[in-house]
């Protein structure tokens, strides 16, 4: 069982739990990998960051890392996590790499890599750099001309732009947005991109000073966006997570339209233009019934996978399917990147907006969600969980009374110490009263387990 990497890299407290020592260790490792598989020539690797005070330290010790295990660095400073994706396949390079805690608050952090395909790291490949950050007999100590250099950036960054630039040929003049940057990697480059698409833009929380990336901002409070659409009369608002791998939008009436109205409205329209390979959507265990109906309504499929864009890629890769994600704004369209990218995906949005000449809530109606709670439970370990007689029993019990008209998912999260409980049914007294009491059994359980 892997301890260094979860479902999305690895993540934790910078400076308790990811620290100088294990952040250099680690890159070190990577940098062994690849110096060992077989590559031509000095290994390059592309490095980007999110806005959290962390970053400066963590971007150290990793180019350090990599330098001393022989690997060429491109540091590009703050980037959405998608823009190193890109980059490491625009740029040639053989690994990206990303200093990132995605939606968590700002004392985390946390490294995720990129093949120089763009893809992220298979779990085999992960499992040996984790084994390689272990046992300092397995790393790479080269001398003299084998050190790794620090190299120029150059237009890394203008190049992702402008790679973005490219999904709205037609501009998008006419339309008011309001974008909610959650003081994270989207803030130097997203206002500015769509104004000079033609929109006119209000941006909130752009100012990122290392301790507010999504403070009360972003696609995690998307009630803040919200209410600005409203006040301000935009046609729609746009926000993102730290890293600008989540969108979570708007409608001008002021109504969330989360990650499954997006797959709702992008299917429909990729489905219109013949550009929906199997007539297949991917999402999650998580994804809401009234996804699934809204697809079904139009031929369509929805294949669920477990939660983590990871896996949802997994199963978009082995169906053919070019879009797949998650309730939580993480979207992939395999036609334009290799992972969850919220700026490719405000983008194509605006774009079948645009198309339609219809309001975005038109749209966002043909999901009729059907009532969903998730609560997060906080456990000293998450171990556990799943073997517990008491906990199973309930799930049991839950899943019973729902029948066919609900769903029941319990999980524990791949980047926290959380049990995650989701609850759906046709009525909403079924979702309160599960959830409350699946809640209870689950903190009762785990943390007096804990103390025992």
């Amino acid at each position: 069982m892997r301890e260094l990497f979860g479902t999305d890299g690895v993540r934790g407290v910078a400076n308790a739990d990811l620290t100088v020592h294990v952040s250099l260790r680690i890159a070190r490792a990577a940098a062994t990998v690849l110096r060992r598989g077989g590559g031509q020539g000095r290994p390059r690797v592309v490095v980007g960051r999110d806005t959290r005070i962390s970053g400066d330290m963590i971007e150290a010790a990793m180019l350090a890392g990599f330098c001393s295990a022989g690997a060429d660095v491109i540091p590009v400073g703050v980037i959405p996590t998608a823009g190193i994706a890109y980059l490491a396949r625009a740029l040639e390079v053989d690994m990206g790499a990303v200093i990132s805690a995605s939606h968590n608050p700002f004392e985390f952090n946390g490294i995720k890599f990129f093949s120089h395909e763009g893809f992220k790291l298979p779990d085999a490949v992960e499992a040996e750099i984790e084994a390689r950050v272990q046992s300092s007999e397995h790393l790479d100590h080269p001398t003299g001309d084998g050190l790794g250099r620090r190299l120029p950036a150059g237009d890394a960054v203008e190049r992702y732009v402008a790679s973005l630039r490219a999904l709205a040929p037609d501009g998008l003049a006419g339309l008011r947005l309001v974008v909610d940057c959650a003081n994270g990697a989207a803030s130097a480059i997203v206002p500015g991109l769509l104004r000079d698409l033609g929109a006119e833009v209000t941006a909130l929380h752009g100012d990122p000073d290392g301790l507010n990336i999504n403070a009360g901002c972003g696609a995690t409070h998307p009630g803040v966006v919200a209410d600005a659409v409203r006040a301000t009369g935009a046609h729609a608002g746009l926000a993102f997570d730290g890293d600008a791998d989540r969108l979570i939008m708007a409608d001008e009436r002021g109504r969330v339209v989360h990650g499954d109205h997006i797959l709702a409205i992008t299917a429909a329209a990729l489905h219109a233009r013949g550009r929906l390979p199997g007539a297949t959507v991917v999402g999650t265990v998580m994804s809401n019934l009234g996804l699934e109906r809204a697809l079904a309504r139009r031929d369509l499929r929805l294949a669920r996978t477990r939660v983590g864009d990871r896996y949802v890629l997994e199963e978009m890769q082995r169906l053919g399917a070019v879009l797949g994600g998650e309730q939580s704004g993480h979207v992939i369209f395999l036609d334009h990147a290799t992972t969850g990218d919220g700026l490719v995906t405000a983008l194509l949005m605006l774009g079948v907006l645009r198309a339609s000449g219809e309001p975005l809530s038109v749209h966002a109606d043909m999901l009729e969600e059907c009532p969903q709670k998730l609560v997060n439970i906080p456990v000293p370990r998450v171990k556990g969980w799943d073997t517990s007689p008491r906990i199973q029993q309930a799930i049991t019990a839950a899943a019973a009374d729902l029948g066919a008209d609900g769903r029941v998912v319990v999980r524990a999260s791949g980047t926290e110490p959380t049990i995650r409980v989701m609850v759906e049914a046709v009525r909403a007294e079924q979702v309160e009263r599960w959830t409350a009491y699946l809640a209870d059994i689950i903190a009762t359980e785990l943390r007096a387990d804990h103390a025992a």
